[in-house]
């Protein structure tokens, strides 16, 4: 089965176009070393919780909105693999890439694919 990369964070609302821009550009390379798939959907329906919630979870802001972001790859080592390389990548590399939001409130981790249907 799969593996996935998956991320939360929390977007200026101003900023959205600029972090369209660099996941468009980002997922292109990621996509180029192999990646399956590179998904960016943002918050519609993602209520503030009373205990445990998205926006919660990344300390979102009234002005910021929520994305929920996956990468989809064959297997984990094949995810190891491309990681090195996109890190690596002088493409994304310099001043003109600075993250559209803050990268502290990010959530993100791998997951071994359970189940699909």
């Amino acid at each position: 089965m799969s593996y996935v990369d998956g991320f939360v964070v929390a977007v200026p609302k101003e900023n959205i176009e600029a972090y369209k821009k660099f996941s468009t550009f980002a997922g292109s390379i990621w996509k180029e070393y192999g990646a399956l798939e590179y998904v960016e959907c943002i918050g519609d329906d993602v209520p503030y919780g009373e205990l445990t919630s998205f926006p919660r979870a990344v300390q979102a802001k009234e002005d910021e909105v929520v994305v929920f972001s996956w990468i989809t790859y064959r297997s984990r080592q094949e995810r190891d693999d491309i990681n090195a390389k996109v890190m690596d990548d002088a493409r994304l590399k310099g001043d003109q890439w600075q993250m559209p939001f803050d990268g502290k409130r990010m959530i993100y981790g791998g997951f071994e694919t359970l189940l699909k249907l």
